[in-house]
């Protein structure tokens, strides 16, 4: 079921439902199978008109909105809520999987990413197995907090190289720069991880990961239908289009790739996606790395696919290769040499002399699987700190 609203003409409607809505307020009471006074689709435009009236920039004007109750029983609904972007540049859709469920009256709402979705999703009988396990992960740590992890390969296949039309910039228009356009090779845009797929609207497909993560696809054509798909790594979504449906514009088919974590767009740069560490400038500039290599707005991005949470990729700061040690610092024996961009697993981590790479000065050293050590200064990991225990 689907019902699509002018803002402006739910405005009574929005205020009604906003005193009604317990979206992420604690349990008011047990549940209730008696009828709710508001329909479970004005408290979710309530609730998503308010989140996009606290981000809306000054294009945001006259937006529609779209909720799509895909699931539903007399005390429970799950589906879709999009608030429609206008046809400008810079412009893109915003929305949210949703769960809802009618507890004294009211309908308590949570979008996906929210503390309260994973705690719903669990209880809600509308919830599919392999939901229950992904929704019930606990959120991971938001990037501020030195964890830049995610897992994930390009939005493309393995072994492929495609341009980076644009690098970081917004969803929207505005911060964070969360977003990268992509295009070229097959033109075959595939979930960069494993997860459950949602169609939010035409051309624009959400995949939730683990770890908090979730991913969004934009302009596609051909997208898939899907409504909690389990998803593997490299699996069909659409194909690179400048579908704008749900608004915004584009020139030149391309997928609009953009990251969220913990229910909000965060910025891409420093994240390894695609073995690849994304890396700010103004927007739509900027660019990647790879080891030393780099790759700038028209370069190639080759898909090595994903690096493993206990991995890191070489970065020899301008040299060709990267000396290996029998311990954890320059006064143990030399035990052969690494290539500058390789992929390496790391064993465990110890303290060692201090050296200077790229991204600044460290004692810490991993033992490699083969036994050897490196200077952590010369690995990009994506974490602060040891990856895999200390030695």
């Amino acid at each position: 079921m689907v019902r699509i609203r002018r803002w402006g003409g739910i405005a009574a409607a929005v205020l009604a439902a906003e005193l009604l809505v317990a979206g992420t307020a604690a349990h008011a009471a047990a549940p209730t199978p008696d009828p709710v006074p508001v329909s479970v689709e004005d408290a979710v435009t309530a609730k998503l008109v308010g989140q996009a009236r606290a981000t809306a920039d000054q294009h945001a004007d006259e937006s529609d909105t779209r909720i799509t109750v895909t699931r539903k029983n007399s005390q429970w609904a799950f589906g879709t809520a999009v608030a429609v972007a206008s046809h400008e540049k810079d412009q893109h859709p915003t929305g949210a999987v949703f769960i809802a469920r009618a507890e004294a009256g009211t309908w308590r709402v949570n979008f996906d990413g929210e503390a309260g979705f994973s705690e719903l999703a669990a209880e809600s009988p509308l919830v599919n197995k392999q939901e229950k396990t992904v929704f019930a992960q606990t959120p991971g740590t938001m990037s501020a907090g030195g964890d830049y992890r995610t897992g994930m390969a390009l939005p493309f296949a393995v072994g492929q190289t495609w341009t980076l039309t644009g690098g970081p910039h917004g969803w929207g228009s505005a911060a964070p720069y969360s977003s990268i356009d992509l295009a070229g090779g097959d033109q075959v845009v595939r979930a960069a991880r494993a997860g459950t797929a949602y169609t939010m609207c035409t051309g624009w497909i959400r995949v939730i990961h683990d770890r908090g993560y979730s991913t969004d696809y934009y302009h596609l054509w051909s997208s898939i239908s899907v409504n909690g798909a389990a998803v593997g790594q490299g699996a069909f979504l659409g194909y690179t289009g400048t579908d704008v449906t749900c608004g915004g514009s584009a020139t030149g088919r391309h997928v609009h790739f953009g990251l969220r974590q913990n229910s909000a767009y965060v910025p891409i740069a420093g994240h390894d996606i695609g073995k690849w560490a994304f890396v700010q400038g103004a927007a739509y500039q900027g660019g990647a790395r790879h080891g030393t290599a780099w790759a700038g707005v028209g370069g190639g991005l080759y898909n090595y696919g994903a690096l493993g949470f206990n991995q890191a990729v070489v970065d020899a700061n301008g040299g060709g290769t990267l000396t290996k040690r029998a311990g954890p610092g320059t006064g143990y024996a030399v035990r052969g040499s690494v290539g500058d961009g390789a992929t390496v697993t790391v064993s465990c981590s110890a303290n060692g002399t201090s050296h200077t790479g790229r991204y600044g000065t460290t004692a810490l050293w991993n033992r490699l699987s083969d036994g050897t050590w490196v200077s952590d200064a010369y690995l990009w990991t994506g974490l602060n700190g040891a990856i895999n225990g200390w030695c």
